[in-house]
This record gives C-alpha cells, structure tokens and sequence, in this order.
C-alpha cells in the first residue's frame, strides 16, 4: 500500500476502535506446530469490553476460557480455575494489552512496532512486528486483516519458531451491552 493508503486505513481502524466499546464474535482458531501434518482446531465465543476486559471461551474440542481483566489472567480448564497477575510481568502485561488492542484493531503504534500494509481481497493485511527484544522472544510478529470498514477479521500471532496461531472471526456484533456476569471469574 501506499503511504497515503496506509494512512487512510491508520485512520479507519482508530475511529473504529475508538467508537467501539463491545464486542462479540465467534471465531475458529488454527493452531499450527511445525511437527503436526494438521492444525489443531478449535472454536468458540469472544468478548471485549472497552478498554482491557477480554474473553476467549472454547466451546470445541473441549471447554477452556481464558479471561484478561484488571491486569489478570483468569483460565478456567473445564473447572479447574486458575489466575495469574499480570501487571507484575512487563512482557505478560504487554501481550494482555496487544491482545485487547488486536481485538479493536489500535495497534498501530510506531514506538512498539514496524508496519508493513497490504491490500488484500476485500479488505487490508498489516504487518505488526514489535521493535521490544525481550517481547520478541515470545511473539515474532501479528498480522491482522481489516475489512474495508476497519474492522478486524482475522488475527494471525507467529512464535519465534515459526509456529502460529490464527484466528477467524464471524458474527461480529458491536456496541451492544455485554453482561458484567460474561466477565466474571
């Protein structure tokens, strides 16, 4: 993309995450690992409540959800509760805090990342990979797609080792009231 295109698109998604407060989706989540022939899939229910409260919950194979509110990690595997602080972390609170920005699409920060835009089908692919060394142990790069309206449609996470995850995300329902109950622990 251009210059001027990559800075109409910067424009797009930081109005749209900036008028965005909620949001629920489904998703299909492909886990990809070098030794495996096949992706480990698997899908399930987000939501996102501006600005930090966010919930992955697996529906299949198994029931797992993973909850980042209040600078914690809260993971329940199928009964078996868990949490993690993470404001005591620097790179786990950075990845908490990339994660709610990849959902609402405001990544675009040039202090933490080099960006790489391309047009793609119906819609946009950005390369985010961050300029941290130590947060570069742990994620070698985010590419998001965008639709035309700058919304985020898919979110791929590349490790070091090449080994990625990708999601999918449908049935995007915006600005409508989450319960306080989706978010508890």
């Amino acid at each position: 993309m251009s210059l001027e295109e990559a800075t109409v698109l910067r424009n797009k998604v930081k109005t749209k995450a900036a008028t965005t407060k909620t949001i629920t989706s489904d998703f299909v989540q492909y886990k990809h690992l070098d030794f495996l022939s096949n992706d480990i899939e698997s899908s399930g229910k987000l939501a996102f409540k501006a600005p930090n409260k966010v919930k992955w919950e697996y529906i299949s194979p198994f029931a797992y959800s993973i909850l980042f509110k209040d600078d914690k990690l809260f993971i329940d595997d199928g009964g078996n509760k868990s949490n993690m602080d993470l404001g005591s972390n620097k790179v786990f609170k950075q990845l908490s805090q990339l994660i709610a920005a990849s959902i609402s699409g405001d990544m675009f920060i040039a202090e933490e990342f080099n960006m790489e835009y391309f047009k793609e089908n119906d819609g946009y692919l950005v390369h985010f990979s961050p300029k941290d060394a130590q947060f570069s142990e742990f994620i070698k790069a985010f590419h998001i797609t965008f639709s035309q309206q700058g919304e985020v449609m898919e979110v791929k996470m590349i490790e070091p080792s090449d080994d990625y995850t990708h999601i999918i995300f449908s049935n995007r329902i915006e600005n409508q009231s989450i319960p306080d109950a989706v978010f508890a622990q």
